[in-house]
């Protein structure tokens, strides 16, 4: 039977749009091959002469041949993203963040993903243990890359206890298909102490080495404990000279692997140079910056960007002058505080009339584990600036809001904070380009 995907939105002056179809509409098959879900989907629309079988709302059937640039989408918007249901994950991992989170949150905050589909259109890391054969062999077939694999590490026994899964140790012989198949990589480790770290860690690395070129990159991030742990496994956090013992044992990979590879390979995100008290490594180090999201390299790229940022304005004598009096203020995380500190104070070296505040907000909502500004709430930031001197606005991080949304992680609206701290806020786009732009008014 024909799966049916339904049509929810037309681009304008898309092929669709072309074609007449509607919203309403569903799609049957291309190629006279029926659409499991967005993997056959992109596939199929990469030819330059397609046949679309369309089913109206009528019921009527349309096929419609379609001839277009290679690689050319029809500008259709489906209902589902995935043009499939979501996969929850199956695991139960001793480090999980939403298994640490508070009760009487949104319902869609707690659902866990292990999806491969999402690793490829939205970057997420995955664990193998939700891919069926069938998933596989699609991936290898149509050469999808990269996709994105959650580690913890290469110990089969000891990712069976770390994932709470029995096949989790089985799953990482997927692994060798995906480098057999030619499908680019990249790779994470969430380190817990006493489990995977020390020896572990290195032995992870070492077999993870065997994977490159076609594994471009690893992270190795802290694990993230909230103050709702209860009933959950006994981790511990890290403390400086642990930071600094597993920087060490990186730093060391590093430099074999740039030798041996001409690349760094394995990264250690910035929390631990910061929990460490040592300087972030130049940015070559991160060979491209491919482990951003996982907080690899996002305090040097936003350092230099504001560096850069700043400069520019000097060149083209933009920076506003003595005569411009401004005080404003930033509210950040503390893991960040002490670099957004130093820019604060550049910036007002540079614009003598301009005074900003930076205050460091503690996260009281999930715990004083959890340092990053992008898991600040409303509740958090309005109790901690209260009473504060705020000046004419105040700067959040576009991090601190749900995707697309102007609503935070524990349902304060945007508009609520403002009110409650009667200041304006703007939202600033994390980059040290748009920090010196919003902060300068430029």
């Amino acid at each position: 039977m024909e799966k049916k995907h339904i049509i929810q939105k037309i681009l304008p002056g898309s092929i669709a749009e072309e074609l007449e179809l509607e919203p309403g509409d569903a799609l049957l098959a291309i190629d006279g091959t029926s659409i499991e879900d967005i993997f056959d989907y992109q596939y199929l629309v990469q030819n330059a002469y397609i046949e679309v079988l369309i089913e109206k709302a009528d019921g009527g059937q349309w096929l419609l041949e379609v001839d277009k640039d290679p690689d050319e989408d029809l500008g259709i918007v489906f209902e589902s993203g995935l043009m499939d249901e979501y996969r929850h994950c199956r695991n139960k991992c001793v480090f999980c963040f939403i298994d640490q989170m508070p009760p009487g949150m949104r319902q869609t905050l707690y659902f866990k993903d292990d999806d491969a589909r999402l690793s490829f259109l939205q970057g997420n890391y995955i664990t193998l243990t939700n891919m069926s054969d069938h998933d596989v062999e699609r991936i290898c077939r149509y050469h999808l890359s990269p996709i994105n694999i959650s580690f913890h590490t290469m110990n089969p026994r000891l990712r069976c206890r770390m994932l709470n899964n029995r096949f989790a140790g089985e799953a990482l012989k997927k692994v060798d298909l995906f480098y057999q198949a030619g499908i680019r990589m990249n790779g994470q480790i969430v380190l817990c102490k006493g489990l995977n770290d020390g020896g572990e860690l290195r032995d992870t690395i070492q077999r993870l080495t065997r994977y490159i070129p076609n594994l471009e990159s690893v992270s190795v991030v802290p694990v993230g404990l909230t103050r709702y742990r209860e009933g959950l496994y006994p981790l511990e956090p890290f403390n400086g000279r642990e930071a600094g013992e597993v920087i060490d044992l990186i730093e060391s990979y590093q430099k074999s692997c740039y030798e041996k590879y001409g690349s760094h390979f394995v990264h250690a995100s910035d929390e631990w140079y910061i929990l460490a008290g040592r300087e972030l490594p130049e940015a070559e180090r991160y060979d491209g910056y491919l482990q951003l999201e996982n907080g690899v390299g996002m305090v040097r790229l936003l350092w230099d960007e504001f560096q850069e940022a700043l400069a520019e304005g000097r060149r083209q004598g933009v920076l506003p002058d003595e005569t411009k009096r401004e005080e404003l203020s930033i509210a950040t995380g503390v893991l960040i505080y002490p670099y957004m500190v130093r820019m604060a104070q550049e910036l007002m070296e540079q614009c003598p009339g301009l005074h900003i505040f930076v205050y460091p907000v503690k996260n009281d909502f999930f715990g004083e584990h959890i340092t990053v500004t992008g898991l600040l709430t409303g509740r958090d930031l309005a109790a901690q600036l209260s009473g504060k001197p705020l000046g004419q606005r105040l700067l959040l991080t576009d991090h601190v809001l749900r995707n697309g949304e102007t609503v935070f992680l524990d349902d304060m609206t945007l508009e609520e904070l403002e009110n409650t701290l009667q200041v304006p806020i703007n939202i600033v786009k994390s980059s040290g380009y748009d920090f010196v732009k919003s902060v300068l008014g430029g």
